[in-house]
């Protein structure tokens, strides 16, 4: 924790779109945990919602950050202590992580983690509990660091290489791997090759703001932004493949359904699923779409899934947050609006991570898992206005969370 330095001026865009980001975040990991919640706004691992947009868009925003503040710390200070700084940095992540998913909640079930057996509890903390959102992020940003100063032709060479080692090592074993229990959270320990996407995005968007060549950046981020969503729904298609006959419906019960949920091939379909389909019989529903059941569709690795951490899915959302940002540098740096809130919610976005499991654990004894639609978002409203409120204190007395 320090206080905020002066600096260089910062950009407002970058912040109100990590606020906006911080307050997506708020609404659908409170929401999430109530049975009236809209689907849109859940994390179902079977296509992509709105909640799934938000992880998608932190990383993004990393990204951006990344690349602005290293290439400014290599001109103070020089290559070699940049970089062992940003090292120790994105350890440091790593230990709040650790300490976030794992040590505060084994304080607060003690007894239950005495029960079960080592091995089994080392499996789970290493293969789900800290392989979560804090940790997600020190890993990719770690991975992408040796091409964080590079040209954007080697950055985007590294991201889809990094894309298709995922694909491969989902073929091997990590999408079944990462779907069996304990479910993996986020991609599992391999997410972070999928992960890099989204981050150089914000990379590539960092270059078009702040570089001379470009008159405006604002038809590039949303040309590059459209054409990331375009390849991510069109990698989404190969979901067609695994669509169940009709006549293997009506003999599916439910514990049929829920044994042949995952593909036996989910990354690579037998060749007699494309036989007899025309080019229309494959396009899949848009994302923000429900696809059918796993009555209808076997889950596969083409899904856009944030528990997979798929390939299609973060090129998707990828696309997805350069256009919401080039939307709020429109907003922000060209038409000079702000938001308050957003304002509040950007420049302490780690606080408000930490911050806000606790204030919704909280609110949440008061408001039953089946509770109405009306106690629900009475609830949120609370929840929210809290949180937001000790976020506010902090900054106004220049407190802030900086890794």
């Amino acid at each position: 924790m320090s206080s905020d330095s002066t600096g260089p001026a910062r950009i407002v865009s970058l912040d109100q779109f990590r606020g906006y980001t911080v307050a997506g975040m708020f609404l659908v990991n409170f929401l999430g945990a109530f049975l009236a919640c809209p689907r849109i706004l859940k994390h179902t691992h079977d296509y992509c919602s709105y909640a799934d947009t938000i992880m998608p868009q932190f990383l993004f925003a990393v990204g951006f950050a990344f690349r602005l503040t290293f290439e400014r710390r290599v001109q103070r200070e020089g290559a070699l202590a940049a970089y062992l700084r940003a090292v120790r940095r994105i350890l440091g992540l790593a230990l709040v992580a650790f300490a976030v998913y794992v040590v505060v909640p084994a304080i607060q079930s003690w007894p239950k983690i005495l029960d079960r057996p080592p091995g089994e509890l080392f499996y789970s903390i290493c293969k789900r509990e800290w392989c979560q959102t804090l940790l997600h992020i020190a890993i990719t940003s770690l991975w992408i660091l040796p091409v964080i100063r590079t040209p954007a032709p080697l950055r985007i060479a590294f991201a889809a290489a990094s894309g298709a080692l995922h694909v491969g090592l989902s073929a091997w074993f990590n999408f079944t791997w990462v779907n069996t229990t304990p479910n993996g959270i986020d991609g599992g320990p391999l997410g972070f090759l999928t992960w890099t996407i989204p981050a150089i995005a914000g990379t590539l968007a960092c270059d078009m703001v702040t570089g001379s060549h470009l008159r405006s950046p604002i038809g590039a981020m949303v040309k590059s932004g459209v054409a990331l969503m375009l390849a991510g729904w069109i990698m989404s298609c190969g979901t067609r493949l695994y669509d169940v006959p009709q006549s293997a419906e009506t003999f599916a019960t439910a514990r049929e359904v829920a044994h042949r949920k995952l593909a036996p091939d989910a990354v690579i379909p037998p060749s007699e699923t494309w036989e007899g389909r025309t080019w229309t019989s494959l396009l899949a529903e848009p994302p923000f779409v429900p696809p059918p059941d796993a009555r209808h569709r076997q889950w596969n690795y083409w899904m856009m899934s944030q528990r997979a951490g798929s390939l299609s899915y973060l090129t998707f959302s990828a696309g997805f947050s350069m256009v919401v940002f080039a939307l709020f540098y429109v907003a922000c740096d060209i038409l000079g609006w702000h938001s308050s809130l957003f304002r509040t919610l950007g420049v302490n976005a780690l606080a408000g991570y930490i911050l806000h499991d606790f204030t919704g654990d909280l609110i949440r004894q008061y408001a039953p898992r089946d509770c109405s639609p009306i106690t629900m978002w009475g609830a949120f409203a609370v929840y929210f206005a809290i949180t937001w409120a000790i976020l506010r204190v902090m900054e106004k007395r220049g407190l802030f969370f900086r890794m």
